[in-house]
């Protein structure tokens, strides 16, 4: 049995890590749960108990197996190696290890043989690059992709707590009459709005969300010619990201094609009927674990480019239960009573 640390336990990811060790009935032979200072205190419930969060102190990791972790990159930056050489593996949600050549970056329906390449850091994606490299996965292993053009229209939760406040306060406002709150957590107001900017502008017209599409997609997927033209959105939904796609292969490929590698590959649902209005919703994927992928269809001049729509929740299989995952991955490698 696992030792098991859960950091950045009151935060939004870190509350559905938790529910989420439960529903998996993840093998652990205990627990804690590690927080900031202001959160220290506070009680969690697992299992059936209350249990403290405790502060977060290099001290907290001794004899811990397994650290999920979910907090802001400088505190990963701080506490994840700590960890890492107190004998723990870290599953970190952050942003602080990603890009590191000698951290695997890691989804499990993708390339989950990278895990085995860890030296105590596994680095968890960002959440609207993992919805899309599982779709693209098995594509990409059929037809070979070489361009993807990808516009996000993510929810509010991808921004915590914080981003679903502001969300909510301002909606009330506006459908009472009443004058908006002033935003913080979003540059602009986000009730019955859009704002095409996530995380801040970087030299080259691209935000830092957008750049970590493009360089976290060649990682996962082992090839740095895969061309990725992505335009990252926040919409004025709750819960789960979506993802226009236009992805252009190397072979033919047709609708009927995809949805065939799709039918078989892990993870992922495909719900494509245009005569029934099904296709995937923002609402009916919160609280779900799979990628959702619909409005399949073939690009009007060219036989080598397919456009699809892909749904997935962002709290869930784009960040938690990926983490989750990478650690059951863990257990394979040293199984529970190794």
């Amino acid at each position: 049995m696992k030792s098991v640390a859960v950091v950045g336990a009151s935060g939004a990811v870190g509350a559905v890590m938790i529910r989420l060790l439960e529903e998996r009935q993840f093998p652990l032979s205990t627990i804690k749960f590690l927080a900031s200072g202001r959160s220290a205190g506070k009680t969690v419930q697992f299992r059936g108990e209350s249990y403290p969060i405790e502060p977060l102190t290099p001290e907290a990791f001794a004899d811990v197996d397994i650290v999920l972790s979910s907090t802001p990159a400088s505190v990963s930056r701080e506490f994840s190696p700590i960890a890492a050489q107190a004998g723990a593996v870290v599953v970190d949600n952050s942003s602080a290890f990603r890009m590191d050549p000698h951290v695997p970056l890691v989804v499990p329906e993708v390339n989950p043989h990278d895990v085995a390449k860890h030296h105590g850091i596994i680095a968890n994606p960002n959440c609207s690059t993992i919805q899309m490299v599982v779709a693209l996965k098995p594509l990409h292993d059929a037809f070979r992709v070489r361009r993807v053009v990808v516009s996000t229209y993510q929810s509010v939760s991808g921004a915590g707590e914080k981003g679903l406040y502001e969300l909510q306060t301002q909606t009330a406002a506006q459908v009472a009459g009443e004058p908006l709150p002033s935003p913080s957590k979003f540059a602009h107001p986000i009730a019955f709005n859009c704002i095409p900017q996530i995380d801040d502008f970087l030299p080259n017209g691209y935000t830092k969300e957008e750049m970590k599409m493009v360089n976290e997609t060649r990682k996962i997927m082992g090839d740095e010619t895969i061309d990725v033209c992505p335009t990252c959105i926040r919409v004025p939904v709750l819960y789960s990201h979506s993802e226009s796609i236009l992805v252009e292969t190397e072979e033919p490929i047709t609708p009927a094609a995809a949805r065939d590698v799709w039918s078989r590959a892990p993870g992922l649902i495909v719900l494509d009927d245009p005569d029934l209005k099904l296709y995937p919703l923002p609402a009916a994927a919160a609280h779900r674990d799979e990628v959702f992928v619909g409005r399949i269809r073939q690009d009007l001049k060219r036989p080598n480019g397919l456009l699809f729509w892909c749904v997935s929740d962002n709290l869930r299989k784009g960040a938690a239960t990926n983490a989750i995952q990478i650690a059951e991955e863990l257990l394979k490698l040293n199984p529970v009573g190794a």
